[in-house]
């Protein structure tokens, strides 16, 4: 059947007008003729956003690891499942192939049942980018433990934060991680976290970098001699369409993070449809997206879409720029990479560093570019195009979510002509409407507004793990009876999309959403802090970069800004992690305030970015001088 590989754009639109005219008979097809199932569905959706509630599939019964490793054992079992690249380049890559992958799955889904862990129990993974990651991911599911996969640069309060809301039994660690010329002590930074979690029962710590480490009494075990006594088969745990396969944190605006949750069968039929089509993925084609796992781009583009399909995918434990800024381009020709899938900030970096280092290494192989994490700006996308490509790999701008599970907007490769900065259409099935502030969809083309998706799609988030009015109130109460994404759209004369960034207090720095008040409540407990406002402002490479404004209390006269500068960047890489330290930091007298007591953002974006020829009427702040003092000493 045709409709699972679109080829032209003909073919595009067809197929999309079936997807929404008929929603359940287009799924039921897809679902039907490209998965095993243990159990049929009695219904394909049954859903209501009032509550909100989606159920897909409703009464099947399946394994995603069957999906993903088992079923293609017969018939590509010696083909390479996973690459794995390592930190150093002088360390050899590993080939895994599915039947070793099966193997290796099978003896640490033993594990985690020898350790007590069953269905419906939450796992943590704290791991770099190893191929136990990838597998630790699988052997939960393969029991039907619901894996939260935690990035291994968050720090121990992060880590712990997490752990605790979802009341994981077990972390699965390592000794420490390879970032570049970096090592990082991973179990530290573990035993830090648990000293204030009291739901873990055990750890597992894999060997990457054989550094000394505390080993806990009882509690923690090394993962390779466990490995090596486990038995090599293990039958899959039959799963419900709606169980739990995941749940992965993401920053909030306000507050703590939400650990959005993930099901079966919807998740694996979007993921695998989209990978395919998305990227146009051939049978013997090798596959990489550089993203990390612990984010939502690495579950669904380096795990289950890929491997759901029988391909073969690159993971890269390393930095694009170690031991130079050669090395994205030295994996491609090294492995013949055909499809890549990256980040603005990458390739942003990377065209920073001139041509010299692409021109050193063969890049025929590549047929399809990728990006994703943010909207990618016109200068990078044609360096990418002009570069990278040779103009003739089509770039892919993706435009998703941790909460949307799959891909949503987006060129299909070969099939939808590419404009640079729009994601152009939605995929097939996912229906999109631009709001106005009067909570009206804007009809037409040519318009900007909010934007929302008004029809469920398999792989959509279900809820926020114990907290579903959060969830409610989060995504579906804006609009009636719409799932609200936080971002703003324009949409062109033709019906392409261009995402113009979020409405929230979320910035997007390096791809990575970052809400402002956990970062705001770190600095505020610094001693010397009376309080703090957080706003992102153009940076070259990350985007986005982050501009702190900082008031201190009386006793911070005559402190040294500078070590104060220091101090307050160290509160957040220890609250939150480094990826949210600030670039600038601003002390001033006061905040501009309303004068109901609110901090103008607005106002302070706009300063930030150096953008002050209209900040709009001033008059009626509580403190309007407050405003010329900062933008004199603006940075």
């Amino acid at each position: 059947m045709s409709n699972y590989h679109i080829k032209h754009l003909e073919e595009y639109y067809q197929v999309y007008r079936k997807s929404v005219r008929n929603p359940e008979v287009f799924w039921e097809e897809i679902a039907e003729e490209h998965f095993l199932w243990r159990k049929k569905w009695d219904n394909v959706l049954s859903w209501d956003f009032s509550k909100p509630e989606v159920k897909w599939f409703e009464g099947a019964q399946l394994n995603i690891t069957e999906n993903c490793i088992d079923r293609h054992l017969y018939t590509r079992g010696d083909k390479t499942a996973i690459i794995f690249e390592p930190n150093d380049p002088k360390e050899e890559a590993e080939h895994i192939t599915y039947r070793q992958l099966h193997d290796r799955v099978c003896r640490m889904a033993n594990v985690l049942k020898d350790k007590g862990i069953g269905k419906g129990d939450r796992v943590c993974i704290y791991l770099p980018m190893i191929p136990e990651l990838a597998i630790s991911v699988l052997a939960c599911a393969r029991i039907g433990a619901i894996h939260s996969v935690v990035f291994a640069g968050f720090s121990s309060t992060a880590l712990a934060t997490r752990i605790n809301d979802s009341e994981c039994k077990m972390v699965i660690t390592s000794d420490g991680s390879y970032r570049g010329a970096k090592t990082i002590d991973l179990k530290g930074i573990v035993d830090e976290a648990l000293e204030e979690c009291n739901s873990i029962e055990s750890v597992l710590v894999a060997k990457r970098i054989n550094s000394d480490i505390n080993m806990k009494d009882g509690r923690d075990h090394w993962l390779q001699p466990l490995l090596d006594d486990a038995y090599h088969d293990c039958v899959p745990e039959i799963m419900n369409a709606e169980d739990p396969l995941f749940i992965l944190y993401t920053s909030g605006s306000t507050g703590k993070p939400k650990g959005m949750v993930h099901t079966t069968a919807g998740y694996m039929v979007y993921t695998a449809y989209t990978f395919k089509n998305v990227f146009q993925y051939r049978e013997k084609d090798v596959y990489w997206c550089t993203a990390d796992i612990g984010w939502i781009t690495g579950h669904s583009y380096i795990v289950y879409g890929p491997l759901c399909n029988g391909a073969t995918t690159v993971m890269f434990e390393g930095v694009p720029s170690y031991p130079d800024f050669g090395r994205f381009w030295d994996i491609v020709e090294k492995h013949k990479v055909n499809q890549f899938y990256t980040a603005p900030t990458a390739i942003r970096a990377l065209a920073k560093e001139g041509v010299d280092h692409l021109e050193k290494h063969d890049l025929s192989s590549l047929k399809v570019l990728g990006t994703v994490g943010e909207p990618i700006n016109e200068e990078a996308w044609h360096w990418y195009d002009d570069n990278v490509g040779k103009k003739k790999a089509p770039i892919v701008d993706t435009w998703w979510q941790t909460e949307t599970g799959g891909i949503m907007i987006t060129p299909i490769a070969f099939a939808t002509p590419t404009k640079p900065t729009y994601a152009t259409l939605p995929f097939i099935g996912i229906q999109p409407a631009l709001m106005d502030e009067h909570g009206q969809e804007i009809k037409g083309n040519q318009v900007d507004g909010r934007l929302c998706i008004k029809f469920p799609w398999p792989s959509m988030a279900r809820t926020i793990w114990g907290n579903h009015q959060r969830y409610k109130d989060t995504y579906f109460s804006a609009y009636d009876n719409k799932y609200f994404t936080g971002d703003g759209a324009l949409r062109d004369e033709v019906g392409y999309y261009r995402i113009t960034g979020r409405v929230d207090d979320v910035i997007i720095v390096s791809g990575h959403n970052l809400g402002t008040a956990p970062i705001e409540d770190a600095i505020n407990e610094h001693p010397a802090v009376a309080e703090s406002a957080i706003v992102g402002f153009p940076h070259d490479i990350k985007g986005n970069a982050l501009y702190g404004y900082v008031t201190l209390k009386e006793t911070g006269e005559g402190r040294d800004h500078n070590n104060l500068r220091k101090e307050i960047n160290q509160l957040i890489t220890e609250q939150i992690g480094p990826i949210a330290k600030l670039d600038k930091i601003q002390f001033t007298n006061g905040l501009p305030k309303t004068r109901s007591g609110k901090i103008m953002r607005r106002i302070l974006r706009k300063i930030a970015s150096k953008d002050t020829g209209n900040l709009g009427d001033t008059s009626t702040l509580l403190n309007p001088e407050v405003v010329q003092e900062i933008m004199d000493n603006a940075l």
